[in-house]
């Protein structure tokens, strides 16, 4: 296993150690309870066992130490929750945890900070585990937090047992309570502690695992993919979105990386009775660069005449898009530059290697595939004609694009309109465009 990376969490610089293994299948954030450091000795054997089962783990000190020594702080759950917030927060900002789904660890009274931060981001918690807590303190978030929470309580805890049962029936969601049998409040009795971890990771497990890779929506991924690409310094970087979905991802980046926005008009060439399977893929030009995905076309039957017939109704759809987004504005110059291009999943990788193509003819000294999620097929083949692949998360098990995210409407003109309207022109710098500026 890696050694944990020292990280630093909110606006109060708090310490806490993440543990991330390769390819983690969600994060766990540990509130501790009373007395408590990410130093605990029961939490860290908690996130030894979690890191086995391949979650990565986050363990911080919630309060400072001089908070610390104030004992009335370890019981403000107020207080507590919003430490809590903090570092789901950081988590979804930096670029190693924000396509991971996230869970929460609460113990004494760090469980009712847990409850309370689920209530405050419900869009970001999947799951919640309560070892030993006091679910009870989280009041009026007990009725309002919408993650599956396992409540964990020792058979000789009768106090704290009593106190999770009426709180487990003020509830409204997915709830559970196992209780460990000669269990004490501590879990210190032979082999119990074992048990609880056990029954916590067979929550995560079920519903953490499930939550797989996860964003809010694409601005949120865009955000957290800014972050990932800005520490290759690119060398005066030009950002292409791919319509639609790539454009509220590409202008986070174009923003983070203070560059101009150019657009990309790529259309998939879909399978005639599925139209997101794409047999291939189209991108506008003086010359339409067309693409083919050869393996899908003959699973399917599909023959190059076919392609070329959907390549034709795709062209027309972008000349509608392109008088609509650009009317009377030209490309940004790619030569010489950094074009990273960008959309908001890949899955066979059709679109974005047309994509690539034709941005190749532009001349730049580098091109960048970037997207929040891809198939780890697409990734491999991206490989072999961009200079570099850049995501967040590629898993082996890949469905769909929109499977990755919370929020995945079908963007309108008028949304894609307003978001390239709001965005302030960057410099296009020495390199220079065709229209002098950069276009939005």
């Amino acid at each position: 296993m890696p050694q944990p990376a020292e990280v630093i969490i909110g606006r109060r610089s708090l310490p806490g150690l993440l543990m991330l293994s390769e390819s983690p299948i969600g994060l766990v954030i540990f509130a501790h309870g009373s007395g408590s450091s990410r130093f605990s000795a029961r939490n860290r054997q908690a996130a030894d066992h979690l890191n086995h089962l391949g979650f990565a783990t986050l363990l911080f000190d919630l309060l400072t130490e001089a908070e610390a020594n104030d004992r009335r702080n370890v019981f403000d759950i107020s207080l507590l929750g919003a430490r809590v917030v903090e570092a789901i927060d950081w988590a979804r900002a930096d670029a190693r945890t924000s396509a991971l789904s996230i869970g929460l660890f609460g113990a004494s009274t760090g469980a009712g900070a847990a409850i309370v931060a689920a209530a405050v981001r419900p869009d970001d918690v999947s799951a919640v585990v309560s070892r030993g807590g006091r679910p009870d303190l989280a009041g009026e978030a007990l009725g309002a937090f919408r993650a599956p929470i396992l409540l964990i309580v020792g058979e000789a805890d009768r106090e704290v047992l009593e106190l999770n049962k009426s709180a487990l029936s003020r509830m409204k969601g997915k709830a559970s309570l196992t209780i460990v049998p000669r269990a004490g409040h501590l879990f210190e009795e032979a082999g119990t502690l074992e048990d609880a971890l056990a029954a916590a990771g067979d929550w995560y497990e079920r519903y953490l695992r499930a939550g797989r890779v996860f964003f809010r929506d694409r601005a949120a991924a865009g955000r957290a993919l800014a972050a990932k690409i800005a520490k290759g310094k690119p060398l005066q970087p030009v950002i292409y979105a791919l319509l639609r979905g790539g454009v509220p991802v590409a202008v986070e980046i174009a923003k983070s990386l203070n560059a101009p926005l150019d657009l990309l008009f790529a259309r998939k060439i879909g399978v005639p009775w599925n139209e997101e399977l794409a047999a291939g893929a189209v991108v506008d030009g003086e010359q339409p660069d067309i693409v083919l995905n050869e393996d899908i076309m003959r699973a399917v039957g599909l023959t190059r005449a076919d392609i070329e017939a959907g390549a034709k109704t795709q062209l027309r759809e972008i000349e509608r898009r392109r008088a609509l987004y650009m009317p009377g504005k030209r490309p940004v110059l790619a030569r010489g530059r950094t074009a990273i291009l960008v959309d908001d999943g890949i899955a066979t990788g059709a679109t974005m290697r047309a994509a690539i193509a034709a941005v190749r003819r532009r001349g730049p000294q580098r091109i960048i595939a970037a997207a929040p999620v891809a198939s780890s097929s697409a990734v491999s083949a991206l490989q072999e004609i961009a200079d570099e692949v850049i995501c967040l998360a590629a898993p082996h098990d890949f469905g769909g694009v929109g499977e990755f995210y919370q929020d995945f409407h079908q963007l309108r003109d008028e949304e894609i309109i307003d978001m390239l309207t709001r965005l302030v022109p960057a410099p296009d710098g020495p390199k220079g465009a065709e229209s002098g500026q950069a276009r939005q």
